[in-house]
């Protein structure tokens, strides 16, 4: 079967990889529907997979409830030199941790298959897009990929002969032997390691079955390697969101935003308009890959082909159309089930309903005070089910970005919305962000961390040379996006949210539309441009609270960060730097 491979480094690393793992079988996944199919029959046989009577060609799964979020702390950026990981990233020397992972590889796929998965982030022959081949011995692995990514037989004849792909490798960790009985989540958590040779362009993981620690494509390549990649060659690897507005007139404009995992993105990607006239349509929700053209302007991908939703929170209310992309064709992790064969999780329903099976596969009793579904539980479903999704969604030639927007969860101190000076403003709100702490990755939740860029736990190097990389950005596109700072999550001092969110983000979308076009009315503050007015037309809100600067607030944040920053140490760019003492200076004034 390998033979038949035409990229011979492709062949000779999959050879390599089967010597050190020694499977039971090797199997070139193909893409098709059969064979999806084959695969999910397969896991409902062994327990993995409950098929969903309520929903067509859909299947729920649990995990073990030691493997339930990205593990950050046994997540890796082996680079040659320490400094180059930087202060945010795990680092092991490259060879001491190659040794590790070969010892831990060594046999680890004993009486398993080995999945081959060819891959395309991005639409097939984008000048944006880059392709990858996950070795797996995960069939779950296997077809979330392939709602997830661009996947099949037609990938390997893009690659060709001596095209360049992102080698990636992972087990579940749990060799098979005579004798041995399997389970249905296999995973090794005490021996968990996702690691990135940021030089070699790799990715091995180990132990974990995982969302991001297993879909190599998603957070491993298309941000911390792609990262890399994109400092390298002039282009930018970013956690954000990307959607598609059109005014009543019939004008669209293309923005991208940031925010921290489980703070709003899908809802935002996906919004229903609570402004007549106002259409959002969804190019991506999680990742955005933005290159350069000929024009001067930054043109964007949605890398992925399906979304990897956060279940708990996503309602009719919060976001109908997330729930529309997964009413099929779709996979649910760590969710409840409902008694007809359907599934549910926190804030679905107002009520939930009567004799619920938990996430751990047990009647849950609401009294109990334990969630049905866990927190960071998901939903993987195809981006072509969107009903908003965007015409051009996947147009190789990518769509051209005029805002960028950066928020996080803060329930003071930002106010709703400010427009940044120019880039290097920008830059710095990026750099700038903090948030309180949600269910998507391991840690205490509500706790604020920062998040620069929302790429804490997802930039492939040092974060002092990323922010760097973002100030160099004119150099390769002189006509570069207007930036923006959003926060939808400001409370009163009861505990009351002052702003209504969800479908009125779009009132802010449309002052922002309008500041690209130069014709919104801005008035300049300490902290950047804040809007004269905004379209609040059928609500009763307190504006001056949204809006507020509380100068002594803000100068407590500017200490704040500083300390924040001594981390980077001579690595903080001076851009960065004086952008910092400027607000200091305007806030003191």
């Amino acid at each position: 079967m390998l033979e038949a491979l035409q990229n011979q480094k492709l062949e000779a690393w999959i050879h390599e990889m089967i010597e050190l793992t020694k499977p039971a079988g090797v199997h070139i996944c193909d893409g098709s529907q059969e064979e999806y199919d084959t695969l999910c029959a397969q896991m409902v046989e062994r327990g993995v997979f409950t098929k969903l009577a309520q929903r067509p060609n859909s299947y729920y799964a649990a995990s073990d409830p030691r493997d339930v979020a990205r593990m950050e702390k046994r997540t890796f950026i082996c680079s040659e030199n320490e400094i180059d990981a930087g202060p945010t990233n795990n680092w092991m020397p490259p060879q001491e941790m190659e040794t590790k992972l070969r010892s831990l590889f060594e046999g680890c796929m004993h009486g398993r298959t080995l999945y081959v998965i060819p891959f395309s982030m991005g639409p097939l022959g984008s000048e944006i897009a880059h392709i990858g081949v996950e070795l797996t011995d995960s069939p779950y692995v296997v077809c979330n990929m392939r709602i997830m990514t661009r996947m099949g037989l037609e990938i390997l004849d893009l690659l060709g002969e001596e095209g360049g792909f992102i080698p990636s490798i992972h087990s579940v960790g749990v060799p098979l032997h005579v004798g041995d009985h399997d389970v249905a989540w296999p995973c090794n958590p005490e021996e968990t390691l996702v690691v990135h040779f940021p030089e070699k362009r790799s990715i091995w993981s180990f132990g974990s079955g995982y969302g991001g620690n297993a879909l190599l494509g998603k957070k491993c390549f298309a941000l911390r390697i792609a990262s890399v990649m994109g400092r390298d060659e002039g282009w930018l690897a970013e956690h954000m969101l990307i959607v598609g507005i059109t005014n009543p007139e019939g004008k669209k404009k293309y923005f991208a935003a940031a925010f921290p995992s489980a703070c709003g993105k899908t809802n935002l990607a996906m919004l229903e308009s609570k402004l007549p006239g106002w259409k959002v349509e969804c190019v991506g929700d999680d990742i955005a890959w933005m290159k350069p053209r000929l024009d001067g302007q930054l043109y964007a991908i949605n890398p992925e082909a399906g979304f990897f939703g956060v279940a708990p929170g996503t309602s009719l209310k919060s976001n109908p159309n997330a729930l529309r992309t997964c009413n099929e064709n779709s996979i649910f992790t760590n969710v409840a089930l409902t008694e007809n064969g359907d599934v549910w999780w926190e804030g679905l329903t107002e009520t939930p309903p009567d004799n619920l099976i938990d996430w751990q596969g047990n009647p849950w009793d609401p009294a109990s005070g334990k969630p049905a579904a866990h927190p960071n539980s998901r939903f993987t479903a195809p981006a072509h089910q969107c009903p908003v999704i965007d015409p051009a969604w996947e147009d190789p030639e990518g769509v051209p970005i005029s805002a960028i927007l950066f928020g996080g969860r803060r329930d003071s101190v930002i106010p709703l919305v400010y427009e940044a000076f120019d880039w290097n403003h920008g830059t710095f709100l990026g750099a700038t962000i903090s948030s309180q702490t949600t269910a998507a990755a391991t840690g205490a939740v509500g706790k604020l961390r920062h998040d620069p860029f929302a790429m804490l736990p997802f930039c492939g190097y040092n974060m002092g040379d990323y922010f760097g990389h973002w100030l160099s950005m004119p150099q390769y596109a002189p006509k570069l996006p207007k930036i923006f700072a959003v926060n939808w999550f400001q409370k009163s001092p009861e505990g009351k949210y002052l702003w209504p969110g969800f479908g009125d983000n779009i009132r802010v979308l449309k002052w922002i539309f309008e500041r690209c076009e130069e014709r919104a009315e801005a008035e300049e503050s300490a902290i950047g441009y804040l809007p004269k007015q905004l379209d609040i037309s059928g609500l009763s809100l307190n504006l001056e609270a949204l809006f507020q600067i509380d100068k002594k607030e803000w100068l407590k944040e500017v200490a704040e960060i500083r300390v924040y920053f001594e981390q980077f140490g001579a690595r903080l760019p001076e851009g960065i730097c004086r952008e910092l003492d400027a607000l200091e200076k305007r806030l003191n004034q």
